[in-house]
This record gives structure tokens, sequence and C-alpha cells, in this order.
């Protein structure tokens, strides 16, 4: 972490100095009545775009929840491992670690062949493969992980802060406005101003209002989709059991009790209960069971027979029916109107599809929707990009909300079916645990792939990086830190503040070839005209305010010479002029393959690797390609003005 680039303070670092807008104008009960974006719904998605907004305080930036008060328990408590990339991000995935309870392996069960009343384990497999993230699958009260966003937001330099107790009643927009085209007229509940009417006018509206979304209604899309016809039950229980897999991820296929899936929470004593219930008729809701919580715990004990499990607290629970929906389009803009309409309004998150929790893709998917849109709004709103970059967020994330609708559908079948039996049908045991490690990739939220487009390259130049997959996350790796032999991970440094990565791989002999590779390169962004860094970034601000160049050695860290390296990987910063030395990285050459051999880098050429605000690989380039890394950020950046 960097600080004191203005100046030294004696103050937690963490938080950032105010604004002047923000001392000019601090939080107060009544929402502004005109911004820049306005966010509706205070769950995962929508503090994602929060506080990747607050991070810019030119921004004006507000968030409405209906709710009384922030979220305090239960709902959403998987976090993937790339959520915990993002979070890295964000600045609090070491907190969330800390706190959260690792899932490491997962344990299957099913009726034993003896006597087929009583369960017995079958099957172990590890949950998340070798190599496949630096962070863990953990799982942690969604409540906290809002905590550490609401956190995250209060101590920008913008210091949002949500206003709760309204309802939305409408949003309108006026194609022909100007400066504030969308219209939202909001109810106040809160006691003290019960019924009052708010209007705020705003140049975006995101809707993460959940799946009975009002910005949805008033956009007139719906969800679209059908039902499984199945009801199941879930609680956060402290509960005495001699299940011995307890404080493991359990799948457990019953006999005749139905299935139960077991999700250890944080804590140690806490575990969370996924119990199947009745098959529902064609046309009825679960309400119509009347499900109670004793009867999920009755449930729940037939199913773990011959295992006990005496429940002593339920700190939450809810019932609900399996179904698959996905709205046609995430904004405002009809598909036959693209190419002569911008978007104003968008949803995110159950907003826009809705599936099984079972998976534990809901909250972790709805978050990278947000964190796909939010650089692209801060782009467009700081005049980086033109507002038709904004096509790009229904076209990249609906793409994929078809991909986790199809694979949750057939999860969740497979999840409530009954163990096969003497060719009676159901699932074979085996076949599930298959299939589970099958798709370990895709549960771990590494399964996003943005194809071709004017922000994603293509795959000319694969074979230069083949381990960073144009359209995929970037997947980090262990590098050394040339300027005080620092060992860290790459893709750590970066952060969400919207800037671009350049991450310049260097050939076998860069350091001696001022003229070409790596240094060519520097060269080339630093004087040439055609440089996205001239071209893009503007005067008066920091050199790497929005290419933040990071150079990779394959020598060791003592035989690069930082001294002698172009000035833009020592750039001067700030009020004070002063170096930046965090720019400069070599391979980490003490535990086993290099990033250059972990992610398939060719030695001799090296590459360039670009990579989105988001995380996502844009490009991989030859370093010497100077005019087609220009070309690409002319396809949709805004030259200075």
């Amino acid at each position: 972490m960097q600080f004191y680039l203005d100046g030294v303070r004696g103050r937690d670092p963490y938080i950032a100095e105010p604004s002047e807008y923000a001392q000019a104008h601090p939080h107060t009960n009544a929402v502004p009545q005109e911004l820049d974006v306005l966010i509706v719904g205070c769950g995962p998605a929508g503090l994602t775009l929060a506080a990747q907004l607050a991070a810019f305080p030119d921004i004006r930036t507000a968030i409405v929840e209906q709710k009384d008060v922030p979220l305090h328990l239960g709902q959403a408590d998987g976090i993937a491992c790339r959520t915990m990339e993002m979070f890295e991000a964000f600045g609090f995935a070491d907190k969330v670690q800390q706190e959260a309870c690792w899932i490491n392996e997962v344990t299957f069960w099913k009726p034993d062949d003896k006597s087929p009343q009583n369960i017995t384990r079958h099957g172990r497999v590890q949950d998340t493969e070798d190599g496949l993230s630096e962070f863990p699958h953990v799982v942690l009260n969604q409540a906290r992980v809002h905590d550490f966003y609401l956190e995250s937001m209060r101590n920008s330099p913008s210091r949002l802060e949500p206003h709760y107790s309204r309802k939305l009643l409408d949003v309108t927009v006026d194609a022909a406005a100007k400066d504030y085209p969308v219209t939202v007229r909001m109810e106040r509940t809160d006691a003290a101003h019960a019924g009052q009417i708010e209007t705020v006018r705003a140049r975006y509206v995101v809707g993460c209002d959940g799946a009975r979304s009002a910005v949805r209604k008033s956009m007139g899309r719906e969800l679209v989709g059908d039902a499984a016809n199945q009801a199941w039950g879930v609680m956060d229980v402290l509960a005495v059991t001699d299940f011995p897999d307890i404080r493991h991820k359990v799948a457990v296929q019953s006999a005749n009790g139905g299935n139960l899936l077991i999700i250890p929470r944080e804590g140690g004593y806490l575990v969370r209960l996924y119990v199947e219930m009745d098959k529902l008729g064609e046309d009825e809701r679960v309400a119509n069971r009347q499900i109670t919580v004793d009867k999920l715990i009755a449930a729940a004990q037939r199913i773990l027979h011959p295992y006990t499990l005496d429940v002593k607290e339920v700190a939450w629970w809810s019932v609900y029916e399996i179904g698959h929906r996905i709205c046609d389009k995430y904004d405002d803009v009809p598909a036959a109107e693209v190419p002569t309409r911008l978007p104003r309004v968008f949803i995110a998150g159950d907003a826009c599809h809705t599936h099984s929790p079972k998976a534990g893709q809901g909250m972790n998917f709805s978050m990278q929707d947000t964190f796909n849109l939010g650089w692209k709004l801060a782009a467009v709103l700081r005049g980086q990009c033109p507002p038709a970059l904004l096509h790009t967020y229904t076209e990249e994330r609906q793409f994929m909300g078809h991909a986790l609708i199809t694979f949750d559908r057939e999860w969740a079948k497979m999840i409530s079916d009954k163990p096969a039996d003497d060719g009676s049908g159901g699932v074979d045991p085996k076949e599930f645990q298959t299939y589970f490690q099958k798709h370990l990739h895709f549960t771990a939220g590494m399964g996003t792939v943005y194809r071709p487009s004017v922000i994603c390259g293509d795959s000319t130049h694969q074979a230069l990086a083949q381990g960073f997959e144009v359209g995929r996350r970037f997947h980090s790796a262990p590098v050394l830190r040339v300027s005080d032999a620092k060992p860290l991970h790459l893709g750590h440094v970066h952060r969400a503040d919207g800037r671009w990565r350049l991450y310049a791989f260097a050939g076998a002999q860069d350091l001696s070839q001022p003229n070409s590779g790596l240094l060519g390169l520097c060269k080339f962004l630093q004087e040439s005209p055609d440089s996205p860094v001239r071209q893009y970034t503007r005067p008066g601000q920091d050199v790497d305010a929005v290419f933040d160049l990071r150079a990779i050695f394959q020598q060791p860290h003592n035989e690069v010479a930082i001294d002698t390296l172009p000035a833009l990987l020592l750039p001067q910063k700030g009020r004070y002029g002063l170096r930046d030395y965090e720019k400069v990285f070599c391979a980490d050459l003490k535990n086993g393959p290099d990033i250059f051999d972990l992610r398939g880098v060719n030695r001799e050429q090296g590459a360039l690797v670009v990579v989105r605000p988001d995380q996502y690989i844009a490009h991989v380039l030859p370093l010497d390609a100077h005019q087609a890394l220009a070309a690409f950020f002319a396809g949709f950046m805004l030259p200075n003005r």
C-alpha cells in the first residue's frame, strides 16, 4: 500500500482525505436532487458499484435502499476465489480471509448399500484445484461483506453513505434532455418522513434492487424463464451432532428423506443447511406448503440418519423454490435502437438473473456485474470514453448470465434428484461427484470469458502468454519487487481505481536493448504522439493516472539497476514530484516455477498483457506492437481535450 504521496499525516492510511466537494457537501438526510449516478439497492451488486464510484470524488453518486437499516444477518454466504481477487482490489480481502470459514474439501454421502435407511460417505474431493487462485473459497455472512464495502465507501474521498428508507416509485427517461435525462421519484418510509416524495434527476440510474426490481419494471423489462417446481429450505443453526463432516462442505443424497447440502460457516460453530423439501405442483407456490422451521429441522434429521442433529438455535431461515430466469437486456435501450440510442438506466444482480443458491453464484455473479459496469460509468462520466462504451455492459454480462443459468439448471436438477437405485431413475452418486469436480472452475468464479469486442482483443498473439488468456481474468502469480526485494503477487497491484494495467514482460535480452522490447515500449509510451499515455492522460494528471505500466524482468532482482530504467518506470507523481519505486518486478526465482513458466510467457520475445480496470485481460501483444496498442485504445477512448 502506498501513501504519503502528497504529505505526511498521522492518520489511518486507509482513510483517504475527503475531497473538496465532500467537505462542502457532507452527507445529509436528503438525497441530492442532481446526481451523476443513482444506485438503487444496498445489496452486494449495489455496494460493489457504490464502492467503486466512491473512489472518484468528481463523480456525484448516491445509493438508496428500501430497508431501514443495513443488513445484519442471513442471505448469501459463499465467496468464490474470483470474488476474493476482486476484494483484493478493494483492499479488504485480508479481512475476509481472517474472519471467514475456508472451504477446503467437499465430501459426498449416499445411502448405505447394506442399510439404505442410513447414509455413508463415498467420496472426498479438494474444493479448489491447485494453482487456480492465490485466494481460497470462503464462507462469510453477506452482512459482513456489506460492512466492508460500507467502510470502504465511508473512508473514500467521496465519504459516500447510503440513504435508507426509500421506496422507488418510478423511473422516467427524457431522451431529449442533455444534462440529467433520468428522473426518479422515491417515497420515504421512515417514521419521521413517512409519505414524503423525493425527486432526483440523474445522468445514470442503476437498479440493484433484487428479483422484484422496481427499476426493471420501470424499464418495461421482465425476467423470463422457468421454475423447477422444487421447494428447498435453508437455515443457519448452532447444533450438536455426531455427523463427522459437519465442518466440511457436504452433499448428502438419502434414500427416502431427500437431499441436503451442508455449508460450514465462520466462527467454528455455525453451519448452514440447505434442505430439500417438497415437490411442488405445476402452478403451486412454496408459500402454499406452509413450511415451518420445525419441518426443516425434522427433514434434516431424517436425511442425516443414523447420525443425530440437535438444533440449539436457528439464527436465520427461509424457504424458496428453484427458478431460472433472466432478462433479455440489462439496460433501457431496445435491441433495435442500439445503433441510435445510448443507455441511461441499467439493472444488475438479481434484478436481471435469478437461479438456485446452491452453486454459490448469486452474490458472486451479482458483484461481477457491477464491477464490469462501474469502471465504464466512471470512464464515460470523466470524459475518457464515449457513452457508447456503456453498450458493452449488457453485451458482456447478459451473455455470461445465460451461461450461468444453463449451468445452474443442470446443477440444480442433479442436486435435487434422488440417488439412482436399480434402474429406477435418479442420479448416480459417483456421477454427481464427477459433475461437481468437472465444474469446479465455474463455481470458483472462473467461468467468465468475454468475447472479442471493442474493449477485448482477439487471440492473434495469445501464444506469447498462453496463461494470460484474452477475455479471462488476470491470473496473478508471485514476483519480487526490485526496489526492496519484497515478494508479492503481481495481481495485487491492481486496485479498483478505474485504471488500465499494462504488464510488460521483458524478453531475455531486453535489458541490453534500449530501443526494442520492453525498453522500446517505454520509449514509445513516453515520447510518441501516438502513445496512449500521451493521448489520454490529461495535463496535470500523474503520468500513470490512466495507464499503470508495470515491468517484469526474468533476471534476478540484483541484476536490474533500477536507476538506469526509463523514467516511465520511475514516474514522478503528486504535488512534490516524488518517485514511485514500485513499478518494476523480477521473477521470483526461489519457489519453483516463476511467473514466466507458470503463465507460459515467451521468454525470448516477452509479451505485453493489457488488463482492464475490472481485472479482465483485454489484449496480449508483442512488446513492439506499438501501433496495434495505439489502435486498440483509439477504438474506444477519447483523446485529450
